[in-house]
């Protein structure tokens, strides 16, 4: 069944709603078949704008979910979840064209306005068929910023919205071309200022893909920060190319007796504290 993957990542990431893009099921056989995949799910469509319904909500108690406007490029809806301030979801599905692209911003800015989401805890999430940085392409050939890229970014700008903290995959869609594989960050989820003031701890995480050329968002409402005072660990892949580095790591396999250590016990600090000093004076 061509439907199990994606029922197999429901049950394991148990989500309580959800947006389905280019789902390309007609609205006669929607109902059956979101019955038989999704039997615990409700769910509403996009159908009544585009014959294809791009979109599909989906929820399952305790939420609940009203949809307040659908375009053919977005559902706008609100969310209620016991014990957690309202929210207003906007599942975006863009099309391919910067025409129409222009037409989505045009009707969200309108949504914004008729709904007053300036004031209400707002996230947009979805495929936004447009990276805002060229340094969200995979490819080498695309190294200044474009018009497209320029205008997506005003449109967020104007919006109030901006990028959800999120982890994960930093490009989202792959043509599945293993001899010519291109990457780029098409998907987002984007917050205005009163969600991150009322969900400080929230993060979208962008997982592998599975059964999609996109990869799967996951939003998660509270999750821990960082403690205070800890840092991530780096590594500057150009270390690896200095004619001392197989030597030093072996040296210090050898000293601490195992190859399982971690790099914090290799000197490795130091040994990169001292490149980076001998990199700046190259430099200068």
């Amino acid at each position: 069944d061509k439907h199990r993957p994606f029922v197999q990542w429901l049950s394991v990431h148990k989500p309580l709603i959800g947006a389905i893009l280019e789902s390309h099921i007609k609205e006669p056989n929607l109902n059956s078949l979101l019955l038989r995949v999704c039997p615990d799910w409700s769910f509403v469509s996009n159908h009544d704008t585009d014959a294809d319904g791009r979109i599909i909500i989906i929820w399952k108690h305790p939420a609940t979910v009203q949809m307040m406007h659908q375009t053919r490029q977005s559902i706008t809806c609100s969310v209620t979840i016991p014990s957690l301030p309202a929210i207003m979801f906007t599942a975006v599905y863009a099309a391919n064209t910067r025409e129409e692209r222009c037409t989505l911003w045009d009707d969200l800015h309108e949504v914004q306005s008729t709904l007053f989401l300036e004031n209400r805890n707002w996230i947009i999430g979805g495929d936004f068929n447009q990276i805002t940085h060229h340094e969200e392409h995979s490819s080498a050939a695309v190294d200044h910023l474009t018009t497209d890229m320029i205008e997506m970014k005003d449109h967020l700008l104007s919006s109030g919205v901006s990028d959800l903290r999120f982890q994960g995959s930093s490009h989202t869609w792959t043509n599945k071309t293993p001899t010519m594989p291109i990457t780029k960050k098409l998907d987002r989820a984007l917050v205005n200022d009163l969600w991150i003031e009322s969900f400080p701890d929230s993060i979208a995480t962008f997982l592998p893909h599975e059964f999609s050329d996109h990869t799967p968002c996951l939003l998660t409402l509270s999750c821990p920060l960082p403690t205070p005072g800890t840092r991530p660990f780096k590594f500057f892949n150009f270390l690896t190319t200095h004619p001392s580095f197989l030597g030093i790591v072996e040296i210090a396999w050898i000293q601490n007796g195992s190859r399982a250590t971690d790099l914090s016990h290799l000197g490795y600090s130091h040994w990169t504290a001292h490149l980076l000093r001998h990199f700046r004076l190259k430099k200068k």
